[in-house]
């Protein structure tokens, strides 16, 4: 039973990057978690004493659950519409600052086994292709590209989070997905990317802002600072993210 209890600790949202006196909670778009805890370690380093801990999840699950009273202090969206609805809820300490990009690509089984050469390959009779769900950045993007392309995928399944589409192809449960160069990136060799051009239909800008509940504002933006700064800037190009 302790064993089942530690597991579901270990598989929560929130990942702590240290228990420090202080700690900042930032919401994050799944995309950012490789980025974010690079420049989450760096911020701890130099302010000793502070902790950052992470919530990544899907942009639209994170707004909705601050719009129910969760409680960050800082905001980091795979879109601007979701920022746009934190906006409207009252959610925002100011405005949001840009300080990424990120476009779409398939991701494949490794090696590429089904030949998938275009968006309008995964159409093809027996190609199991995994989308995100249309309230989510990548799934609005991937319509948007699906619309370029002049095709309409029909996904065995639509998932709340780029991570739960690129899972899927890496455990062999789809044969390609729709998700960021960034996600490819990180997955390494345990899937294969198929460039498309209609990813430039299909540009997702990455905006950040502090929370009006944020019991640290201070700190929050000390942080945002961070991540559209030089440290923060290098760690989100080496993840493989665009200039905002």
């Amino acid at each position: 039973m302790l064993g089942v209890v530690l597991l579901a600790a270990a598989l929560t949202a929130c990942t702590r990057q240290s228990a420090g006196e202080d700690t900042l909670m930032v919401f994050a778009a799944a995309s950012l978690k490789n980025a974010f805890t690079d420049i989450g370690q760096r911020f701890e380093a130099d302010h000793p004493g502070v902790g950052v801990e992470f919530s990544f999840a899907g942009s639209s699950d994170l707004v909705t659950q601050l719009t129910q009273g969760a409680s960050a202090d800082v905001f980091a969206s795979a879109d601007i519409r979701n920022m746009d609805r934190a906006a409207a809820a009252g959610l925002l300490d100011g405005s949001a600052v840009p300080f990424a990009t990120n476009r779409l690509t398939i991701a494949v089984t490794a090696g590429n086994p089904k030949g998938i050469a275009s968006l309008r390959d995964l159409d093809r009779p027996g190609t199991a292709v995994v989308l995100c769900a249309e309230q989510v950045p990548c799934g609005a993007a991937s319509r948007a590209a699906e619309r370029a392309a002049g095709v309409e995928l029909r996904p065995v399944s639509e998932e709340t989070s780029v991570t739960d589409v690129l899972n899927k192809v890496v455990s062999g449960q789809a044969d390609a997905g729709l998700v960021y160069v960034t996600d490819v990136q990180a997955a390494g060799e345990a899937v294969s990317s198929v460039e498309i051009s209609e990813a430039a239909e299909a540009v997702n800008t990455y905006p950040i802002a502090t929370l009006t509940e944020s019991g640290k504002p201070t700190l929050a933006r000390e942080f945002v600072a961070a991540v559209t700064g030089s440290v923060g800037q290098d760690a989100l190009r080496a993840a493989g993210f665009g200039p905002p």
